[in-house]
């Protein structure tokens, strides 16, 4: 929420990459709050969340929602990034506004759709063949279409190659402006800066989605029934879905609070509001 508010309160942070950082605010706001209507659900009836009910189906299409348009959004920076550095020395590409804004609305569409399957009929609520175990009422094939491209294809392998890409760019130039006998110091800095916030990203997202996409396998190939994985197999699903909540608090450390500008703005805005205290005691 400090992240929204700070970027929507500030004219000069209004950007097409600014945009994209918004959204994804928003899209971890709603993956918490989706986590914490889960949560609610399983405190006051934990055998709906363990075998599965008509009640558990809008909590969990909204969660799978919000953490599809989170990978969306991430796969849509790192593009973004990979095109401004890789484009800005022939093209001099910039992307607009209005692409951004037109990304963001593709991604919430899509997520939407994906998302809103089960409730369209795609669910094992009535039929007791093909069920979930971690995630009832939800199918397994439902949750192999949903992870096998989204987690593993856009969470894990398009951001490895478009940040490695991105490494790979600004090396090349480095070593082209020092064959010229260009200083290097700028550009070497901004290397190490790119590989480190590269490598911070791609880690929290194998982190996050990789226990989740584990049990979504052990889904696939168990043929036990709820009884007789009680108690531990709900105790990882619980700390998959903590990961996943972790990585909402990550991303604006990586992608926002480290950003220069909104550092600046954050510590303005924060200097303001003591100032008007101390106006009010006086």
């Amino acid at each position: 929420c400090t992240v929204i508010f700070t970027r929507i309160a500030t004219k000069d942070l209004h950007k097409p990459i600014s945009i994209l950082f918004c959204n994804l605010a928003f899209s971890d706001l709603f993956t918490s709050f989706s986590g914490f209507w889960i949560s609610t659900l399983f405190i006051t009836n934990p055998d709906i969340t363990i075998f599965g009910s008509e009640d558990m189906l809008a909590p969990y299409a909204l969660y799978t929602m919000s953490i599809l348009s989170t990978i969306y959004n991430l796969v849509s920076i790192g593009i973004e990034r990979y095109l401004a550095v890789a484009e800005s020395m022939r093209t001099r590409f910039r992307a607009a506004r209005n692409h951004s804004v037109a990304v963001v609305l593709i991604n919430w569409v899509l997520a939407f759709f994906l998302g809103c399957l089960p409730l369209m009929g795609w669910n094992c609520l009535h039929r007791r063949k093909n069920l979930s175990v971690l995630y009832s009422p939800f199918c397994v094939d439902y949750l192999i279409f949903i992870t096998i491209p989204n987690v593993v294809v856009a969470a894990f392998i398009i951001p490895l190659f478009t940040y490695l890409r991105i490494i790979i760019i600004l090396r090349k130039r480095k070593l082209r402006m020092k064959a010229c006998g260009q200083a290097t110091g700028t550009y070497k800095s901004a290397e190490i800066q790119v590989a480190r916030t590269s490598i911070f990203i791609w880690l929290l997202a194998l982190i996050s989605y990789a226990p989740f996409f584990a049990g979504v396998i052990f889904d696939a190939t168990n043929h036990r029934c709820h009884l007789d994985l009680y108690p531990g197999i709900y105790i990882f699903r619980n700390c998959t879905a903590m990961l996943i909540t972790m990585n909402c608090l990550g991303n604006p450390i990586i992608y926002t609070l480290k950003a220069k500008p909104l550092g600046d703005k954050l510590k303005a805005l924060k200097c303001l509001s003591t100032n008007r205290v101390r106006a009010c005691t006086i």
